[in-house]
């Protein structure tokens, strides 16, 4: 099976996936890395919010809600 990159605010629901990259730069970026998300790391996307947005990962065997716009730069390997 070919691993395909995706943004992960496309994950489905219940499917791991690790970190291949992070599109972004400044704050963003800091935030991202401070939480734990390098490339390599194993994502989970747990569930969604009522609205559907933020959704809740499970990252480092923590659970930490990320909004569409922070997640869409967040690239990951099925």
């Amino acid at each position: 099976m070919e691993n395909k990159e995706i943004s992960l605010d496309r994950l489905p629901i219940g499917t791991r996936a690790s970190v291949t990259s992070i599109r972004s730069n400044g704050a963003l970026r800091r935030r991202m890395l401070d939480l734990g998300v390098i490339s390599g790391t194993e994502i989970e996307p747990l569930y969604t919010s009522p609205s559907g947005n933020p959704v809740a990962y499970l990252i480092r065997g923590a659970v930490i809600a990320l909004r569409s716009d922070v997640s869409s730069k967040i690239m990951v390997s099925a």
